[in-house]
């Protein structure tokens, strides 16, 4: 375990995190139509922690492997969009131009889940959980947009 290269990697991932405290979902969200199957508000910060610690150990387990340039910009390209979602979102209130970063987002994150893959069996799979949730705040953020045509 290189700790600093994983501490690196996992502040980067806490810049991201920081968007959601500073655009909490609050009063515009909590009015919005969601869908029944919206994960209670509880399940996104736990969730969150858990997806962010995988995010920075895969990426620190593929800088340490010869090929890793490709791998790590798309890693660098995912943190980004994951970074940019939560204020298109919840600061402006802008649920189609969210969408649009979030099918980003999602190309990005399986981009790296498969360059990962090709690098470090497990930094691959260490990612699977993460495409899963983008997959389903995907279609919450589709969801949401189609129930709320007038939103923001």
């Amino acid at each position: 375990m290189d700790w600093p290269l994983f501490l690196t990697f996992l502040a980067a991932c806490g810049a991201a995190a920081a968007t959601g405290a500073m655009f909490n979902p609050g009063a515009w969200y909590d009015s919005l139509q969601k869908p029944s199957w919206t994960p209670r508000d509880w399940v996104f910060p736990v969730v969150w922690t858990v997806l962010y610690l995988l995010i920075a150990y895969a990426a620190m387990r593929v800088a340490g492997v010869v090929g890793n340039a490709q791998p790590l910009a798309f890693w660098a390209l995912q943190i980004a969009f994951n970074t940019l979602w939560t204020p298109v979102f919840f600061g402006l209130h802008r649920l189609r131009a969210a969408m649009v970063v979030m099918v980003c987002l999602w190309l990005s994150v399986a981009a790296t889940t498969y360059s990962f893959f090709g690098v470090d069996f497990w930094a691959g799979a260490m990612l699977l959980p993460y495409l899963l949730w983008v997959t389903i705040a995907g279609a919450l953020n589709f969801s949401v947009m189609r129930l709320n045509p007038n939103a923001g």
